[in-house]
């Protein structure tokens, strides 16, 4: 929906007039139905006034088209600038000019996110030239008018009060700068030169009103891209009952319509394939032109099937594709065609940061589309605010006046298959009686431990095959690290046992991430996604005393939003309190138990707990600590003075030195060797090259991780792709030489040649 539409000359009489703020103001009223806040209403005032001295060029054709707030279809979201006219072969352009009037910007370690201060204080934002290529991606991908007619889009991003200093324009970006660049204070002659580089002439045939009026229903392009990303991905792959109910859902899509709304409610336990079947359905759907997204309240396994799809960790065309359970607020009714909602029971009443927006999640999602796909495991809501339960979405679906159908996945594929390692849980952890009172005769791989440091070695030795093996813990500390990253969160003082919650570098691809496999994950970055191996710290949280089973809500850590209620409805409603809190600590263990498709591994902070938990084995034999006594020597207790640092091999073949498959194991280093913010890892020095300079063959060398050298520096290379050389760093007559220091003559200097670069820079033998 166009908010503000006129000429470059309409445009430049009211911005000198003073009133293009409240032209907006009254337009953003009367056609989105929103009232201004004061803060949007100053900026409109600042930005457009910075983007009037951009407009007023004589090389910006008069009668070029200005669109201000246009609304795009199927989001949210709005873009704050557009400019519209033909280049010099008379094709359509429109370029998008993302908005800030932000000063402070300062670098992330997550994708396509900076930090930028406002006046409550800092916040993570979208980078702007992702935000204009979003944008963008959004009208090429699902507007017919821009696809079917080859509109040209150029998005940009025009910091008007911000002075680069390396951070927006920061290499880290480069993939979302190339895609839409960045213009700061100072640039306005570069962002004129980009729109006229684009517009030479008019708008002559009213490019946004066509726009505005354009079916919304995916490209062929897009669909195409999902198709080729899915065919052949094992992870997606459906068998048995899976089947069914994707073809079920397919029909209803098919056959949906405003006055034929329909709704399909799939229960399904962990491990029976819900997001197989969602992910494969967000495929189809799109393929047959229909408009879909996959939804998840978490944001986690949006992150992660994103990412499986694609081959990247980095944001794509198909994001937009995938969204939170709260984006569904102010959306018009029926403007999807079917709306894939995984991870059903994590839905919530309201929406946002602070619960009070919108009326109700589910009623939302269903008043949206014509059709809904709900998967849901009810014993999988491990929140305060979790709703999502079948008779809340029948109880909505018929207000609304959609037909309901429910269907089941029974097939078991996560746990081994192993329907009965799932009774037994439900019956020990007290969630439900059932008739596994033990283990005897399960095919499931469950252990307990006797230490924490015993479960971190057994859980680092089964991730050495594929990068699927994970900590995870009951959030019973608090997430201090997350403000001082020097600090350990998960201390347990008798073992000398300490490590950090999943960082915030990580984020939502934490169970991914090759890395973290030294940090411990809580419920909130694993639900709705599965590992090979689990190893779970069960907190003071869940204690058994004398055969009876106890939650304790108030030994949740204070940072933990999960019982964020409780104490409210304790003093109102005690017993109901008190049940519910019981049922989410619960809740919580199983969800985190069943994370391992191959095996779970537990170690219990309540010694009493373990021993119960010991007695309800049957015949499987506990974890014997000797089985994972490590036969190096250079590993020594795990202390929270200590830092695990990556030893890796001496041929990668091809890969990074720092690839996953070169890492043959973690060895301990005083974290006081660590400066805060740098990559480290290890090498073993072969040869005596580099005797002189004090490194002997057989060495460990720490090395901080750097592609740049700088004369006198010890590094270490990777030639050719191949070969791991260390050498000190020199530059003579402009070319960079690598040099030996040894009592050997036979070493002669390295002339590196293309392909050959620099990894790190040894800071000590260790």
């Amino acid at each position: 929906m166009i908010v503000y539409q006129t000429t470059k000359e309409g445009f430049l009489e009211d911005v000198s007039n003073g009133c293009i703020e409240d032209i907006i103001r009254e337009s953003v009223k009367k056609r989105l139905n929103k009232n201004v806040g004061n803060n949007e209403y100053i900026s409109w005032k600042n930005s457009l006034g910075s983007m009037y001295h951009v407009i007023n060029n004589e090389l910006i054709p008069n009668d070029s088209g200005i669109a201000i707030e246009y609304s795009i279809p199927r989001t949210k979201n709005r873009i704050d600038f557009i400019i519209t006219g033909q280049d010099e072969k008379g094709n359509d352009k429109v370029i998008i000019i993302e908005l800030k009037q932000w000063t402070d910007i300062q670098l992330t370690e997550k994708d396509a996110i900076v930090l930028t201060r406002f006046q409550q204080g800092q916040s993570e934002e979208l980078h702007p030239s992702y935000q204009a290529w979003s944008y963008s991606s959004l009208l090429l991908g699902f507007n017919a008018t821009v696809y079917s007619e080859n509109i040209g889009l150029e998005p940009c991003a025009y910091l008007h009060n911000h002075v680069d200093n390396d951070v927006v324009k920061n290499l880290c970006y480069e993939d979302y700068l190339k895609k839409a660049p960045v213009f700061c204070k100072g640039e306005k002659d570069k962002l004129q030169n980009f729109i006229t580089k684009f517009i030479k002439h008019g708008d002559k045939t009213n490019i946004m009103y066509r726009i505005d009026n354009g079916e919304i229903r995916p490209s062929k392009n897009l669909a195409d891209s999902m198709v080729s990303m899915i065919k052949g991905n094992q992870e997606f792959v459906m068998i048995d009952d899976q089947k069914i109910v994707y073809e079920t859902a397919l029909s209803l899509a098919r056959k949906s319509s405003r006055d034929n709304k329909n709704v399909l409610i799939v229960e399904g336990g962990p491990g029976t394939g819900k997001s197989v079947v969602a992910i494969n359905l967000l495929v189809e759907i799109t393929k047959l032109g229909l408009n879909t997204q996959y939804v998840t309240k978490n944001a986690a396994p949006r992150a992660v099937f994103e990412s499986k799809l694609t081959g990247t960790l980095k944001k794509t065309e198909i994001s937009n594709m995938f969204t939170g359970s709260g984006s569904y607020m102010d959306c018009e009714q029926n403007t999807f065609d079917c709306l894939i909602v995984d991870e059903a029971h994590r839905l919530n009443e309201k929406s946002g940061m602070f619960k009070n927006l919108g009326e109700n999640q589910i009623k939302e999602i269903i008043e949206a589309s014509k059709s809904s796909i709900f998967f849901i495991d009810e014993d999988q809501k491990v929140t305060w605010h979790d709703i999502g339960k079948k008779e809340e979405i029948e109880k909505w679906a018929n207000i609304i006046g959609a037909k309901v159908q429910n269907l089941k996945l029974e097939s078991q594929f996560r746990c081994n298959g192993s329907d009965g390692y799932l009774s037994w849980l439900d019956n020990i952890l007290g969630i439900e009686d059932t008739a596994n009172d033990t283990l005897d005769g399960i095919d499931y791989d469950f252990k307990i431990v006797d230490s924490p440091n015993d479960l971190r070695d057994l859980i680092f030795d089964k991730n050495k095959n594929n990068n699927k093996a994970r900590l995870v813990a009951g959030y019973c500390w608090d997430w201090v690290s997350k403000k001082d990253k020097n600090l350990n969160d998960i201390i347990i003082p008798e073992y000398n046992f300490g490590m950090k919650w999943n960082l915030a570098s990580d984020g939502n691809i934490w169970i991914i991430s090759p890395k973290s496999v030294n940090e411990v994950g809580c419920i909130h970055t694993c639900q709705g996604l599965e590992l090979d191996y689990v190893g779970v710290i069960v907190g003071d949280d869940f204690v058994v005393r004398d055969g009876k089973i106890i939650t304790n809500p108030e030994n949740r850590a204070k940072t933990d939003a999960s019982l964020k209620g409780y104490k409210k409805e304790l003093r109102q409603n005690s017993e109901f309190a008190i049940n519910k809190a019981d049922s989410i600590i619960k809740n919580t263990y199983r969800t985190l138990m069943t994370r391992g498709m191959k095996g779970c591994y537990v170690y219990f902070t309540d010694k009493e707990t373990e021993k119960y938990f010991k007695s309800r084995l049957g015949d499987i034999e506990p974890v014997v600590k000797e089985e994972f006594v490590k036969k190096t020597k250079v590993l020594s207790p795990y202390s929270t003075g200590m830092i695990q640092i990556p030893l890796v091999g001496s041929a990668p073949c091809g890969e990074p030195l720092l690839g996953e498959n070169n890492i043959e194991e973690m060895i301990m280093v005083d974290k006081n060797k660590i400066k805060p913010g740098a990559e480290y890892f290890i090498v073993k020095a072969s040869g005596d090259s580099m005797n002189k300079a004090g490194i002997n063959d057989g060495d460990l060398a720490l090395c901080r991780y750097s592609e740049k050298g700088e004369t006198g520096d010890r590094v270490v290379a990777l030639l050719a792709g191949e070969n791991v050389t260390i050498k000190y760093y020199d530059k003579k007559d402009g070319r960079r030489i690598l040099l030996p220091k040894s009592t050997n003559p036979v070493h002669q200097p390295v002339i590196p040649e293309e392909g050959d670069i620099v990894q790190g820079i040894v800071q000590e033998i260790i």
